[in-house]
C-alpha cells in the first residue's frame, strides 16, 4: 500500500465516523455552519483571490484555454457570488427528517417514508472552484458527508475556499472532516476514491469533461450520480417570435460559453429560416462566435462554414455553434434524440401546442419553452447551488442541489402485530 493510498483510507474512515455526527445534529446546527461558512468566506476573499491568481498563472503557462481559464478564474465579484450562494443553501428549508408519504394498513400498522442523508459524498470535478463551496454547502444542507476532489488546474483556489469554510464549520461544533478535500494532484488519488475507500463512500459524483465521467462510470464500484456533457439544443419554430428568438440564441450560446448549459446547437425551421437565421447569425457572428451549418444553412448565410458529422456530437465550450434546418417538431426532436446528451434543450416558439409536443417528446433532463438553456443551473431553480446537472436517470435527474442528495427510509410503528 503506496502513502497516498493509506492517506485516503485515512480519509474515508474519517468521513465515515463525520457521517454519524453530521446525520443526527439538529438542522439548526447545519444552518449556523452554513452561515459562519458564508461570512468566512467573505473574511477570506482576499486569501482566496491570491490562490486563484496562482491557478491563472499556472493554467497559461501550461497552455489552458481561454474559454477554460475563464471558469477557472476568480474576481471579487464571483467569490462574492459563491458567497452568497452558500448563504442562500443556509436560507434553504431543511430536507432531512421530512414525511415523504404515510399510510395505515389494514393490520393496524403505520408506515412513513421520511428523507434521510445518503452518507457520505465524493465529488469529483475539473477546474471550476466555486463547485468546492457549492458541493460542501449542498453536502452540509443535507447532512451528507462530503469528500472533494478537483482538478489540478484549481487546487490553489479550492485548497483557500476549503480552509475558510473550514472555519466556519468549527465555529459551528461541527467536525472539520464533515467536508474534506484531497489536497493532492496526483492523480491515483482519483482511482482510489472510484474503489470506495474499502465502503466508506456511498456515491460518487463525477462533475466534468466526457472523459472524466466516463472514466467514473467505468471504473467505479460504487454507485455514480451522472453529469454528462452538455449539449444542448435551442429549436426556433416556424411560430417563434423573431425578437425573442434572437435575444434568447445569443444568450443561450454567448453568455458564458464555458458552461454547461451553453447552446452547441442551433435548430432552425424552415419555413422561418429565409428571414430569421440570417438576422441571428450575424447577432452571433458581430458577437464573435464562429458558425458551422449543413447545406441549408450555408445556403442562406454564406459566411457558416461547413460542419461535419462531428459538429452534432461536440460540446465546444468556447464561441462555436453548430446550425441545422429542420422540418418541423418531429426532425428537431429527433436530431435531439439522435445526437444529444440529455441535458437542457429549449424551443422558442408562440404555438402553444407546439411547445407542448417538443416539451412531452424531447426526454432530456431540463426541456424549456422560450428561456435560454443558460437558466439550467441550481441556483436559477431557487436551489441555492448545484453539485451538477444531472443527466442520469437515477438517483436524480437535473440540476442536483440538497434535496436531490437525500434517500429516505421506512418508519413503521405497530401496536403488537405479529405476521401470520
Amino acid at each position: 500500500m503506496t502513502g497516498l493510498d493509506a492517506r485516503m483510507l485515512e480519509m474515508g474512515r474519517r468521513a465515515r465516523v463525520a457521517a454519524e455526527g453530521l446525520r443526527t445534529a439538529v438542522p439548526e446546527t447545519r444552518t449556523a455552519a452554513l452561515d459562519a461558512c458564508a461570512l468566512s468566506l467573505r473574511t477570506h476573499a482576499g486569501a482566496i483571490l491570491a490562490a486563484n491568481a496562482e491557478d491563472i498563472a499556472r493554467a497559461r503557462a501550461n497552455g489552458l484555454s481561454e474559454a477554460l481559464i475563464d471558469r477557472l478564474s476568480l474576481t471579487p465579484a464571483r467569490v462574492e457570488a459563491i458567497a452568497a450562494a452558500v448563504a442562500e443553501v443556509a436560507a434553504l428549508p431543511d430536507p432531512l427528517d421530512r414525511e415523504l408519504a404515510r399510510s395505515s394498513r389494514p393490520n393496524g400498522l403505520d408506515i412513513a417514508r421520511v428523507s434521510t442523508p445518503i452518507g457520505v459524498l465524493a465529488i469529483i470535478y475539473e477546474s471550476r472552484p466555486n463547485v468546492t463551496a457549492d458541493a460542501a454547502a449542498l453536502c452540509l444542507r443535507s447532512g451528507n458527508v462530503a469528500v472533494l476532489r478537483c482538478g489540478s488546474d484549481c487546487l490553489s483556489s479550492s485548497l483557500a475556499i476549503h480552509a475558510a469554510m473550514m472555519e466556519g464549520l468549527t465555529e459551528a461544533g461541527l467536525s472539520a472532516d464533515a467536508v474534506q478535500l484531497v489536497d493532492t494532484p496526483d492523480r491515483a488519488a482519483v482511482g482510489a476514491l472510484l474503489t470506495g475507500l474499502n465502503g466508506t463512500i456511498d456515491l460518487l459524483v463525477p462533475r466534468g469533461g466526457k472523459s472524466l465521467v466516463a472514466r467514473v462510470q467505468a471504473e467505479a464500484r460504487v454507485p455514480v450520480l451522472g453529469h454528462l456533457e452538455g449539449l444542448c439544443h435551442t429549436y426556433l419554430h416556424a411560430s417563434a417570435d423573431p425578437g425573442m428568438a434572437e435575444a434568447i440564441v445569443l444568450n443561450a450560446k454567448m453568455r458564458r460559453v464555458s458552461v454547461c448549459g451553453a447552446t452547441e446547437t442551433l435548430l432552425v425551421d424552415r419555413s422561418i429560416a429565409p428571414t430569421l437565421l440570417p438576422r441571428v447569425a450575424d447577432a452571433l457572428q458581430a458577437a464573435g462566435c464562429t458558425l458551422r451549418g449543413d447545406a441549408a444553412s450555408r445556403a442562406l448565410v454564406p459566411s457558416i462554414e461547413a460542419a461535419d458529422d462531428a459538429d452534432w456530437t461536440t460540446e465546444y465550450l468556447a464561441p462555436i455553434l453548430a446550425v441545422r434546418i429542420v422540418d418541423g417538431v418531429d426532425e428537431a426532436v429527433d436530431h435531439i434524440r439522435r445526437y444529444g446528451s440529455g441535458h437542457t434543450e429549449a424551443i422558442v416558439t408562440e404555438d402553444a401546442k407546439a411547445a407542448a409536443a417538443f416539451l412531452n417528446a424531447v426526454d432530456s433532463a431540463i426541456v424549456m419553452w422560450n428561456a435560454s438553456t443558460q437558466f439550467a443551473d441550481g441556483g436559477e431553480f431557487g436551489f441555492g447551488g448545484e453539485i451538477g446537472i444531472s443527466t442520469s436517470r437515477l438517483h436524480a435527474r437535473g440540476p442536483v442541489g440538497a434535496e436531490q442528495l437525500t434517500s429516505y427510509k421506512y418508519v413503521v410503528r405497530g401496536t403488537g402485530q405479529t405476521r401470520p
